[in-house]
């Protein structure tokens, strides 16, 4: 499932791969496997990353058709 959703999100905050991964405490190869939907994050992590991208934690785990808000 990939998360273009998470993609547009970081790149609406003007924010590399790897500034995102920085900021969340993680790799970028590990934002990468998830942006891609390779890997899927931690609860944690997951709520790392929407408390920096402004979305809900909870749309890591849904339907990628869905709003990111």
């Amino acid at each position: 499932m990939k998360r273009s959703w998470m993609k547009k999100l970081r790149r609406e905050h003007n924010m590399t791969q790897e500034q995102l991964a920085k900021a969340v405490g993680v790799s970028r190869t590990t934002i990468t496997e998830i942006e891609n939907g390779n890997a899927n994050p931690s609860v944690a992590k997951a709520k790392k990353i929407a408390a920096v991208l402004g979305c809900n934690w909870v749309k890591f785990f849904e339907d990628d058709e869905q709003e990111a808000v």
